[in-house]
């Protein structure tokens, strides 16, 4: 019998671990000296309030669905991959590669070749990291956070001495071809006759992410590879013995995770800055964690988790600009989702545990 109902588990601990999360939160900001009733009004009007704020708020929450979903698929391989950070530069790289090597005519056909590129860049990226994991049991954590190290500095060789443009002092790649510009969302609903997000930076790759929620749902809980994933990561030693090679699903895992990382340069490389720069990550390969454990590591959970830190993001930002708030406290405000959602988790689930077994007897 299950210890408590599934709805309880995936909704209402969440839910209680957030509203612990802001309790807290508030109580800082007191501490401070500022209102946490104006705090919390600056955050939702200039995250929430306007399509403005929106645009923002979903170009965040497009980076965190990769990266929370990368964290998510080899979780459920039994592996923790917190080298989404390193993944996702190199997918950048991948992207600027790819777009600057051809003339191409429509974005149409760039976009797609564009995610290849990330997604090869972010896969082979997290190959290594695997392959040591599988063959030579180098913990995956160590590994890819050195990855995480090696891929800055290979990012910035390649920026200084071989993708910047001659003459220039800017660490950075040239532009992208004007025909490879994403649609932006608000240009996508002027096209419908709305005025919506205008000089925001959310563009059409927020469809691809919602896609690719899709398509992981679909890989995990709709084919072998996925049972064999699932079953690998509740149980090694029964997986081995009902035939599933570990070493496999180690690599294939970690291959799927580091192409979802990669995936997200699509949005922040090509869609937003439209070249490569550096630190272009700023830092949603961490964030993609606290997502895919807010989130349940499902699909659905990562996108609502991923929205809430969208939110969390550009509120900080509205905070920040319209009163004495540091930006820093954005920072504690997410340490905090991060340590009820998963240091602290048992702290909410034991109690509603022993709530519902009283409440299950009582009914007997």
């Amino acid at each position: 019998m299950e210890r408590m109902p599934k709805w309880a588990d995936v909704i209402l601990t969440p839910l209680i671990s957030l509203v612990l999360a802001f309790a807290i939160s508030a109580l800082v900001i007191l501490a401070i000296g500022e209102s946490p009733a104006e705090a919390l009004k600056v955050m939702v009007q200039g995250a929430l309030g306007s399509s403005y704020g929106w645009g923002f708020t979903l170009y965040y929450t497009t980076n965190f669905v990769f990266t929370g979903l990368a964290v998510m698929v080899a979780y459920h391989a039994g592996l923790f991959n917190i080298g989404g950070e390193g993944q996702a530069a190199m997918g950048g790289l991948g992207v600027a590669l790819v777009v600057l090597a051809l003339p191409w005519p429509h974005w149409a056909l760039a976009l797609p070749a564009a995610a290849m590129g990330a997604a090869l860049f972010g896969a082979l990226w997290a190959l290594v990291p695997a392959w040591l994991q599988a063959r030579r049991g180098s913990h995956i954590v160590i590994t890819t956070i050195m990855f995480n190290f090696i891929a800055a500095a290979a990012l910035n060789y390649m920026l200084v001495n071989v993708l910047r443009p001659v003459g220039s002092m800017d660490p950075a790649s040239a532009r992208f071809p004007e025909a490879a510009h994403l649609p932006k969302l608000s240009e996508m609903a002027l096209g419908l006759g709305v005025e919506w997000g205008r000089n925001t930076p959310a563009n059409v790759t927020f469809f691809l992410a919602i896609a690719a929620c899709l398509l992981v749902w679909l890989l995990i809980w709709r084919t072998r590879l996925g049972y064999e994933i699932r079953a690998f990561g509740k149980s090694e030693p029964a997986a081995l013995y009902a035939g599933i090679s570990p070493v496999r699903i180690t690599v294939l895992a970690m291959l799927v995770s580091g192409a979802l990382a990669g995936l997200m340069a699509v949005n922040n490389v090509m869609g937003e800055a439209e070249r490569l720069v550096l630190n272009a990550v700023e830092g949603a390969g961490f964030i993609g964690i606290a997502v895919a454990l807010m989130g349940r590591n499902h699909p659905l959970g990562v996108l609502l988790a991923a929205l809430l830190f969208g939110f969390l993001y550009q509120g900080g930002g509205e905070l920040a600009l319209w009163t004495s708030i540091p930006r820093e406290l954005i920072v504690v405000i997410q340490a905090l989702v991060i340590l009820f959602t998963g240091a602290l988790d048992n702290m909410v689930r034991m109690p509603l545990e022993r709530l519902f077994a009283a409440l299950r007897r009582k009914g007997a």
